[in-house]
């Protein structure tokens, strides 16, 4: 603990940075408390088809790479605050809907306005972490945002299992509730502290110019590939995984659940720590070394067998995402013009194409070739993203040659 206050009082954040940690707790928190609950109440419920169930839940992160680019160019454009602030009182509109739902179509509509609005606020809330930190300090402050993620995944399905066996609506007004809370907190936080930013109009680029510049960043590109292979594995977590255990190991349902809680606590108390000794090594080796220990973790879950192999696998799988996440965080902000910051923000959401085809690639090699095999392939398709690593490594050391020779 005294390591904790001495790694915060080190480094002084700007207030708004800590609103927003502290924010992402509070959102977070409530998401986690109804969406990982979101197939079973649609299938307990409404009783709706499967497919149906897995369009719903789908859509979102569907949504997802389609929405960051956009709302991360419109916040270089017009600013952080109001894409910001208007993304989080559409999602706290998004959950009240969902308490009040009763058709398919509005669940398939609602969950897709999540996405879209999730995808606008979260390269923007990165974007303005990045104005407002210091670069020295910048990986830091993006470890205690993910650690503040995983605090809200270790406590938010607990409270959400409590008051789903009360009443499933309550959970939706409850996050609502809390968004809404956020939402203007940070509106008058947002007007006294920070002045909105926009670019200047002779800078101005067309939504057009902004994608043809990130077309051609040849290193972002590479980057975006890579990591879309480790979110391809890393989404048999919440997808392939509990099939797997249930089918393969006794109590394999009740182990999964105590996975999940591991992984989040390993996170909270430890991301912060491996970050620091991360910090020594450039961001590129360090995701390298990420991706092999989460490829590790997935093949060890295709020899599971009990509890220490199954622990032993989430151990790794969690060092390996600890490594990741934030280190892709720094890079695109090292790789971004000040000018097109949030846009960069915005074409990393495009990572979420993982999340969307994982559980499909995941679920048809599972019923396939079994659990084995399904976890040993998608390891080595995972293990793939250090060949695009390598490569858009070569070519932003080179974009930095050529800059220092131009000045």
């Amino acid at each position: 603990m005294n390591q904790i206050k001495t790694y915060i009082n080190q480094y002084q954040f700007h207030p708004i940075v800590w609103v927003l940690l502290l924010g992402t707790v509070m959102v977070r928190l409530a998401s986690f408390m109804t969406l990982p609950f979101l197939a079973i109440y649609l299938s307990k419920t409404h009783d709706l088809h499967p497919v149906l169930i897995g369009v719903t839940v789908g859509i979102s992160p569907l949504m997802g790479t389609i929405g960051g680019f956009v709302g991360g160019h419109l916040s270089d454009r017009y600013g952080r605050k109001p894409i910001m602030l208007i993304a989080l009182f559409c999602l706290s509109l998004v959950f009240f809907g969902f308490s009040i739902a009763s058709s398919p179509l509005l669940y398939v509509l609602l969950n897709a306005l999540n996405g879209l609005c999730n995808s606008f606020f979260e390269p923007t809330s990165q974007a303005l972490i990045a104005d407002l930190t210091d670069k020295k300090n910048r990986m830091k402050a993006y470890s205690l945002r993910y650690t503040a993620i995983n605090i809200g995944a270790a406590i938010g399905p607990l409270l959400g299992a409590y008051f789903a066996s009360v009443s499933a609506n309550s959970t939706f007004v409850i996050t609502g509730s809390m968004y809404l809370i956020y939402a203007i907190a940070l509106f008058f936080l947002l007007n006294m502290l920070v002045e909105n930013k926009k670019v200047d109009s002779k800078n101005v680029i067309s939504f057009l110019d902004a994608f043809n510049i990130v077309k051609r960043d040849k290193a972002l590109r590479f980057l975006i590939l890579g990591v879309i292979l480790i979110n391809i594995g890393y989404a048999q977590l919440e997808s392939s995984l509990p099939q797997h255990l249930e089918n393969s190991i006794i109590n394999g349902v009740f182990i999964y659940s105590v996975l999940l809680s591991i992984n989040a606590v390993f996170v909270v108390f430890f991301q912060i720590p491996i970050s620091h000794f991360a910090e020594k090594f450039s961001p590129m080796k360090v995701m390298m070394v990420g991706a092999i220990l989460l490829c590790a973790g997935l093949v060890g879950f295709s020899f599971v067998n009990g509890w220490v192999s199954a622990i032993l696998s989430i151990v790794l799988l969690t060092i390996g995402e600890i490594l990741i996440f934030p280190s892709n965080s720094l890079l695109i902000d090292q790789l971004a013009d000040e000018n097109m910051r949030g846009a960069y923000f915005g074409a990393g959401q495009f990572r979420k194409i993982g999340h969307f085809f994982g559980p499909i690639m995941g679920g048809a090699l599972l019923s396939q070739y079994g659990g084995q095999w399904m976890f040993i392939i998608i390891s080595f398709l995972s293990l793939g993203s250090i060949l695009f690593f390598v490569l858009g490594n070569k070519v932003y050391l080179k974009q930095v040659v050529t800059s220092l020779k131009s000045l």
